[in-house]
């Protein structure tokens, strides 16, 4: 964003950070992996998993929000890996992406990677399976993002880094604790009507419906649905970000 550079001061108003009165380069200059997810205590004890495996914590070892100031969002950092909550839906996740990825400018971060993680409703596969996404898909099946900015309806592309995917499918089979697939997610603007349940306060569709959707839903490649991921693709992609 070229409008940054005529900025006295940055603001990262939903971190509670700012370049005024936080030195980013100190700070975050040597992340190289950031893991978002929708909950503050899931990404916690994210980072504490993280930091067992680094050889970079010990046993009942607490890590700092670096967030602390807001309730916004939680953020927790070791070594060169940061954590981040980003709460449920597009326009929470969105807030915090834009906020995210000017902290990793200021830092003067390169070579970033960064991977959501969460849970999702699969479709046809046993409990438990892991989806890596190789794109994000709408609710009609179509891979794009699609914005009103200024009056005009923006379309976005939505594509993953596909070495990413074949990097985590080798680590998944190397691992070999998860049934882990490659296949497209389903991003949705709501939890109930958009993800075609059957339980919410409002329901004008019937069982067999569901199930069809559902169907079409499967033989288009889509293997698993959300709430996040394809405001998440289209910004890593404008951002130059691997993501995944």
């Amino acid at each position: 964003n070229p409008h940054l550079e005529k900025m006295k001061e940055d603001i990262l108003y939903h971190f509670a950070l700012g370049t005024g009165t936080h030195d980013f380069p100190a700070l975050f200059g040597d992340v190289k992996f950031v893991c978002v997810g929708g909950s503050p205590s899931r990404m916690k004890t994210f980072i504490a998993y993280i930091a067992e495996e680094l050889g970079l914590g010990s046993p009942g070892c607490d890590y700092p929000n670096i967030c602390a100031g807001t309730d916004r969002y939680a953020m927790y950092k070791v070594g060169p890996v940061l954590s981040v909550s980003h709460g449920m839906g597009i326009p929470s996740i969105s807030i915090m992406l834009h906020e995210l990825i000017k902290l990793l400018y200021h830092a003067k971060c390169s070579n970033i990677t960064i991977i959501r993680i969460g849970t999702s409703g699969g479709i046809g596969l046993e409990p438990g399976s892991v989806v890596i996404t190789r794109q994000s898909v709408d609710a009609t099946f179509k891979p794009q993002f699609e914005q009103v900015i200024l009056g005009k309806t923006v379309i976005r592309s939505t594509n993953l880094d596909e070495q990413l995917a074949k990097e985590l499918m080798q680590c998944a089979k190397e691992i070999n604790q998860f049934n882990t697939v490659i296949g497209n997610t389903m991003c949705t603007l709501d939890f109930y009507e958009g993800q075609g349940r059957l339980d919410g306060a409002i329901c004008l569709y019937n069982e067999e419906e569901k199930l069809q959707y559902l169907k079409e839903a499967y033989d288009s490649g889509v293997r698993n649905i959300e709430m996040e991921s394809s405001v998440f693709a289209a910004m890593c992609n404008l951002s130059g970000v691997r993501g995944k």
